[in-house]
């Protein structure tokens, strides 16, 4: 079963597990689970798998538009998880709370076969109120924040620092955090959650949610919660420049950006007469990428079908 499935299976007893947080009185609140083998490629150092366990976390706060204020994790490593591993991890984790105002204030330690890490994040609603997956109308702008493929093209520089280690025969089997392929990857992993857009965005947005997995599955996942399509403008959606350096495919590029998933980025839509004010107050960069339709007319690219192809949580 994968994570949508059983989130399908809970609905009716869990009503609010379907969005990206939950909401108690004017508390959000958020857990997520990372894994050495299916979240964190060789070559990702423990500083930059700190800032991306609690950002994920995060990123869901920022999609309710809500104030960060507080994460924990908790951390399962074998016996090579060290004094210096923990103190970078928790670095890690500091700076990106430090990042978007909030505190990271702890977690708990246990010993596990898998590197492993669980984090949960809290927020503070403003009077603008959560902002759910199930508001969009047609007619709707579609926006989002950011440039995507961040985390494919991360992916493709990790794969590669190990291509470059393999080569040499003294440290076959090994990456070196020191290999400017795997420099690069450690930095683009390192997203700041969008905890800022969301609290500018609260005020108008219709329906807002993270892009965890991916654009055209968040399309999908936000038509179907708000029983909406969309019509998405391909040569719109921006295009981060570490996916131009990796393919020279404009087809593998709209690919990596659109279906890879994994970038945290804000996917919302607007009335139509809000777009420029909402863009103007976004301290990051909102664009507009399309818009709500009619359900029946259901969710395309250019006039094509997008299928509901991303990010799977569950799945390796």
């Amino acid at each position: 079963m994968n994570e949508r499935d059983a989130l399908r299976a809970l609905a009716a007893d869990l009503p609010h597990a379907g969005d990206d947080a939950a909401v108690v009185d004017d508390t959000v609140i958020t857990t997520d689970m990372l894994h050495e083998r299916t979240d964190f490629p060789p070559g990702t150092s423990r500083y930059t798998a700190g800032w991306r366990a609690v950002g994920a976390s995060l990123s869901d706060v920022a999609a309710m538009g809500a104030a960060a204020t507080a994460a924990v994790v908790a951390v399962y490593a074998d016996a090579d998880f060290d004094e210096a591993d923990l103190d970078r991890f928790v670095a890690g984790a500091v700076d990106v709370c430090d990042a978007v105002d909030a505190a990271y204030v702890g977690g708990d330690l246990d010993t596990h076969a898998e590197f492993t890490t669980a984090s949960t994040a809290i927020g503070t609603l403003t009077d603008a109120g959560p902002v759910t997956r199930s508001g969009a109308a047609p007619g709707d702008a579609l926006c989002v924040t950011g440039e995507w493929g961040r985390s494919a093209a991360a992916l493709r520089l990790f794969d590669r620092g190990r291509d470059d280690a393999a080569a040499d025969a003294d440290a076959i089997g090994t990456v070196d955090a020191s290999n400017g392929a795997v420099e690069r990857a450690n930095e683009l992993f390192r997203f700041t959650p969008r905890v800022a857009d969301g609290l500018a965005l609260a005020p108008h947005a219709t329906a807002m949610m993270d892009s965890s997995d991916g654009l055209a599955r968040s399309l999908h996942q936000l038509g179907e919660a708000s029983e909406v399509g969309f019509e998405l403008d391909r040569d719109t959606l921006p295009v981060h420049p570490a996916v131009e350096a990796v393919t020279d495919d404009p087809a593998e590029r709209f690919e990596l950006a659109a279906h890879f998933g994994e970038d945290f980025e804000l996917v919302c839509t607007v009335p139509e007469s809000a777009v420029d004010r909402v863009a103007s107050d976004c301290p990051g960069t909102l664009v507009r990428v399309g818009s709500a339709v009619a359900a029946e007319d259901g969710i395309t690219v250019d006039g094509d079908p997008l299928p509901d192809r991303g990010y799977t949580h569950g799945t390796e």
